[in-house]
């Protein structure tokens, strides 16, 4: 696989790295401190236009080809895994309206969405529903030309900011989903804090208690909720947080370089230590793995091959797999540097474990990746994974 860039993505990653090396990196651990992203901070993403990465450009935004978005998501990984999280949701939501969306739909808030003008935020999981997607226990009814909606919704990322929700329940036992607008009679948000790690991505739980919206609100049409919509957002959703995580091993290594060529034990810099030298070897080699892996899987996506979506899924298995043991190496060679709020290593590592649940956890990826392995037969199985050398 050859990984070159045109010279309008070199030059556009090297104007991304400008503004998270500004704006995002020096403030990235007090974001993680008071749990939010301020506003400051959101009207300069809305001002770059990075919010409207997957937008068309005539409904305002960039239109970003896909490897030039996973850069982008890999540059503000390495800044912040909250801030890529805001550009992930808001991604996936676009995506939806641009695959799925009818076109009063389209009009009326993709050029919102685009000019991050609107946050838009993904509602999926439930109290009691994670994984199993299919069981989601949020009703629709159909009443009088408006969908009624009741129900709970948890771990919504953005919530306490979005301006409007794509809500996934259970219309008559067919999974559909809705637009509901934050300003909706019946809603209401309640914040969620004190999370393990993407500390600032601004959690909320919904609850539904007779919220009407229009039926004009259904995307799709009814049943098409998990099988159409859910695993398109899903989709881009497990690549961004793939490259994301390219990103935090990006910070990790950066740290780990500079911290042991200046730390000196028993009279010489720590790098000349062979059990030093081995961790930074292993860093370098995953974090490097992960991004060819990354690369392959958005040149497919840019080519529409069917095969991009299990490329995918293996990107974001491997890259959050690799995030979680490369900032645990970081910490154990930081020592208590790394365990301390003196650097940004403690963030890494926490927010590298979340990386391993959000999207479909390992374990579903697990199953997804044997299941296109097995689609066929072994000889096609053994096909498809020639075809990522």
């Amino acid at each position: 696989m050859r990984v070159e860039l045109s010279s309008e993505q070199t030059k556009y990653v090297a104007h991304v790295r400008q503004f998270v090396n500004q704006e995002i990196v020096p403030n990235a651990d007090q974001y993680d401190v008071e749990q939010c992203l301020p506003e400051a901070l959101v009207d300069k993403l809305r001002a770059g236009g990075y919010l409207g990465a997957v937008v068309p450009k005539r409904y305002d935004g960039q239109e970003l080809d896909m490897i030039t978005f996973g850069l982008l998501c890999r540059e503000f990984g390495r800044g912040c895994s909250s801030v890529r999280t805001l550009l992930t949701v808001q991604s996936m939501v676009c995506q939806v309206l641009r695959r799925w969306g009818n076109e009063e739909q389209k009009a009326h808030w993709l050029p919102r969405l685009g000019r991050a003008e609107a946050i838009g935020a993904f509602a999926l999981s439930e109290p009691e529903v994670g994984s199993d997607a299919a069981s989601v226990q949020t009703v629709a009814v159909l009443r009088d030309g408006q969908y009624v909606i009741n129900g709970k919704k948890k771990w919504i990322s953005f919530a306490q900011i979005a301006d409007v929700f794509l809500v996934f329940t259970q219309c008559e036992g067919r999974q559909s989903a809705l637009l509901v607008e934050r300003d909706t009679p019946g809603l209401r948000v309640r914040p969620i804090r004190e999370m393990l790690g993407t500390r600032a991505s601004m959690l909320g739980e919904l609850t539904f208690e007779e919220c009407a919206v229009p039926a004009g609100n259904l995307v799709g049409g009814e049943g098409f909720g998990l099988t159409a919509i859910a695993l398109t957002a899903l989709d881009l959703g497990r690549y961004s947080v793939a490259w994301g995580c390219v990103g935090i091993g990006d910070a990790c290594l950066e740290a780990s370089l500079r911290y042991s060529s200046e730390r000196k034990q028993f009279g010489t810099p720590i790098r000349n230590h062979q059990l030093v030298a081995k961790l930074v070897a292993d860093m370098v080699t995953n974090v490097s793995a992960a991004a060819l892996l990354c690369h392959r899987a958005g040149q497919l996506r840019d080519d529409a091959d069917p095969q991009s979506i299990g490329v995918t899924c293996m990107a974001k298995y491997f890259a959050s797999r690799m995030a979680s043991r490369v900032t645990s190496d970081t910490v154990q060679l930081h020592g208590a540097v790394g365990c301390s709020d003196e650097t940004s290593i403690q963030r890494y590592y926490r927010d590298a474990k979340i990386m391993e649940i959000i999207e479909g956890s390992n374990q579903i990826q697990q199953l997804l990746i044997s299941g296109f392995a097995y689609k066929d037969n072994l000889s096609s199985a053994m096909d498809w994974a020639h075809d990522l050398k």
